[in-house]
């Protein structure tokens, strides 16, 4: 859309309970979050439900009682329908806190806001899919420019239930710095089943000589490897093949805490494409 209304395209609008809470766990731990003066998190691209915002604000909510979250969408039918939902959320008549601090507006990667006030999160997940390799950077850098100091934009994408996820943190620079995958351990064949949810600017780069393409590669064979422990549970085989990457030289960061959820974060320098 021009200058006149909201950047940027309408996205397909899914959503559901619980998609993003790998996601907004992430967030709750983020240092971006929790250090943050004003604890503004930005739901960009709801979609057709606003229950992604409430979900996202209950969550936060338990490590900052101060939190506040806005979403936003390009499509004022879908604010509507979220406006709605909060109604019923005031009135008491949903599992939500009656109190919970959301609203809703229409908005897009410019990411409208009053007075002077900038988001210490800014979470983009699902909204790229359907825009060209090409468009990605300028809409990292764009909503970037957002950011309060210190502030981080969290891009990328999930399947329909939220047991495959994958995302980027870019910060107010607008280059990424972190690549993440979240996984659902239990019935999990491989890792690289997330090579259908990888960010817009990975997901045609899964092919022999991009760096991600060797990272699921690696990823896949240590899960094999690490088969034998299966008998003690998923997270005991998933602990050993993160570690085993690390072992290798792959900078696996975070703990084992983080491991333990079924994510793997490495620098965005061990992914980005080749060119």
């Amino acid at each position: 859309m021009g200058a006149a209304g909201p950047v940027g395209q309408p996205t397909r609008g899914t959503t559901g309970t619980n998609r993003l809470r790998r996601n907004d766990r992430w967030i709750a731990a983020s240092e971006a979050f929790r250090t943050a003066s004003d604890p503004l998190v930005i739901d960009l691209g709801f979609g057709a439900s606003g229950v992604t915002a409430f979900e996202l604000a209950q969550r936060l909510r338990r490590k900052r009682a101060d939190a506040e979250v806005i979403g936003l969408e390009l499509d004022p039918a879908r604010v509507a329908t979220a406006q709605t939902q909060l109604e019923e959320v005031r009135a008491g008549r949903t599992p939500f806190a009656a109190d919970l601090s959301v609203s809703f507006a229409r908005g897009g990667f410019e990411v409208p806001l009053p007075g002077a006030r900038r988001p210490a999160i800014i979470r983009a997940m699902n909204v790229l899919r359907q825009y060209d390799e090409s468009d990605v950077a300028d809409a990292w850098m764009r909503v970037a420019s957002r950011l309060a100091p210190g502030g981080l934009l969290i891009e990328g994408t999930c399947n329909e239930i939220g047991r495959v996820a994958s995302w980027v943190d870019v910060p107010p620079g607008g280059v990424p710095v972190r690549f993440t995958i979240a996984l659902r351990l239990a019935d999990l064949e491989h890792p690289s089943v997330v090579a259908e949810r990888l960010p817009k600017a990975l997901i045609h780069r899964n092919v022999p000589g991009e760096r991600v393409h060797d990272l699921l590669v690696a990823l896949d064979r240590e899960w094999d490897h690490a088969a034998p422990l299966s008998t003690f549970g998923p997270v005991q085989r998933w602990l050993a093949t993160v570690a085993a990457l690390k072992a290798q030289g792959i900078p696996v960061q975070g703990s084992k805490s983080r491991w333990r959820l079924g994510e793997l974060t490495v620098p965005w320098t061990t992914v980005a494409p080749a060119s």
